[in-house]
């Protein structure tokens, strides 16, 4: 088992859930960026479970505390609104210089995976802050590739020239707000852009398949996206 996690104060006001496992390592690191719900007890014991696995895993805390329930759409999509890319890139590099002072991680080493909006800010991540990490993963990352986004982000087709590290794609087939469209522009441009990734789309899954505590989570996609989004996250971490 890993070490106990706990909140942690990572300076500015910014605080994280954080999870070192067993040993002094150093070992790997991971950064998580949440769904637009908040660090809700799914993502608790999400960055629990990567630390069982042998990562330091940071989760920061990007909705300052907020916690919608997940039948709160209308809450969690006004918060959502109110995010801001370049902050959110900000408050990961404070994670990962915080990071950087503990003995037991070795941010040379580090990956990022999100979910939902989490999956749109792990696809950024992997371009606006290439050098600090080796790999990605997006799962069901809204806003990444339509044509016009529903809340009004930026879409990031235009930033994939910047990534130097290969990054997962997790999609549901009936996901109805990432449509298959939107899946073949990701490709087409990645394709393009000579970037490596590797795109999954499960068959008859929906949005938000990752997560136990949703209607719409399925054991199959969400056991199976984890155990290969750890062993990739193994083999670039080294």
């Amino acid at each position: 088992m890993a070490g106990t996690c706990e909140w942690v104060d990572v300076g500015d006001g910014l605080r994280a859930y954080y999870g070192a496992p067993e040993g002094p390592g150093p070992h790997p690191c991971v950064v998580v960026y949440i769904e637009a719900f908040g660090v809700n007890d799914h993502f608790q014991k999400l960055t629990q479970r990567l630390a069982d696995e042998g990562f330091a895993t940071i989760t920061p805390d990007i909705y300052d505390g907020e916690i919608y329930a997940y039948d709160n759409l209308d809450g969690a999509i006004g918060k959502l609104k109110a995010m801001d890319d370049d902050t959110v890139m900000a408050q990961t590099e404070q994670c990962l210089d915080w990071l950087a002072g503990r003995t037991e991680a070795d941010t040379s080493r580090a990956a990022v995976t999100g979910f939902c909006m989490g999956g749109r800010y792990a696809f950024l991540a992997n371009a606006q802050l290439a050098s600090r990490f080796k790999g990605a993963a997006a799962f069901y990352g809204g806003g990444i590739g339509p044509e016009e986004d529903f809340v009004g982000r930026k879409t990031l087709l235009d930033r994939i020239g910047e990534m130097q590290s290969p990054i997962l794609l997790w999609y549901g087939s009936e996901d109805q707000s990432i449509q298959p469209e939107e899946l073949g522009r990701i490709a087409k441009a990645m394709a393009e852009g000579k970037r490596e990734y590797r795109m999954t789309c499960f068959p008859n899954v929906g949005h938000g398949f990752f997560c136990e505590d949703r209607a719409s989570y399925d054991a199959y996609a969400a056991e199976t996206s984890f155990k290969q989004t750890v062993e990739f996250f193994r083999t670039q971490l080294g």
